[in-house]
């Protein structure tokens, strides 16, 4: 009988094209648990802070991008963008209305602590509830009374620990199973679901 499949994911909690990887990802799982109903599945969050220099109040969202693509018209280009892939996946994407662009150092030690502790279903509602308050309720990640509120509601007891650093990857979200086979972006899930088929198959 088959093992469980590891799906690793590697992202960053101010990532957008990370959050519509998670959804496109929880579709293709949908689709893949109806095809194999006995064949679990277990998802592993990899931090991978994509802007560890930030200071810890933050800098102003919409400087740090301008500063980032040189104009305003790039970042109006590469928002529009974002939403429209946003918006496939039942997301709305209201940049001119997050005021910081947060280090979530703070945020990835949170999510390791609830990985030791927690079960899979809390580490995945977490992920959610911190995605959730960046993009649409423009929170700031580093604020330590959030992230308290969230450790309590959430049963995750903080150690305020450095995460154990992940292996350095090229660009997220990377999506990884099995160690054998990976694909990196925020990919359509009929190419996730491949990518789970030919997991799925090289097990056999």
């Amino acid at each position: 009988m088959k093992g469980a499949l590891d799906v690793e994911v590697w992202f960053d909690f101010i990532c957008p094209w990370c959050l519509i990887g998670k959804r496109q990802l929880e579709e293709a799982l949908a689709r893949y648990r109806a095809l194999h109903p006995q064949r679990p599945v277990r998802v592993h969050w990899r931090s991978q802070q994509l802007l560890p220099d930030v200071p810890a109040q933050g800098v102003p969202f919409r400087e740090f991008y301008l500063a980032r693509l040189g104009s305003a018209e790039a970042v109006a280009a590469r928002q529009a963008q974002v939403r429209r892939a946003g918006a496939t996946v039942g997301l709305d994407f209201d940049f001119d209305r997050i005021p910081l662009m947060p280090n979530t150092r703070a945020a990835h030690a949170l999510l390791a602590d609830a990985a030791e502790q927690c079960d899979p279903a809390v580490v995945d509602d977490l992920v959610d509830r911190l995605f959730e308050l960046h993009f649409m309720r423009r929170a700031n990640l580093d604020d330590d009374a959030l992230l308290e509120a969230l450790a309590q509601h959430h049963g995750i007891e903080r150690t305020r620990a450095e995460p154990e650093p992940e292996p350095t990857v090229s660009g997220v979200p990377l999506f990884l199973v099995n160690r054998t086979v990976a694909l990196g972006g925020a990919q359509p899930a009929e190419q996730l679901l491949a990518l789970l088929i030919d997991a799925d198959r090289a097990a056999a």
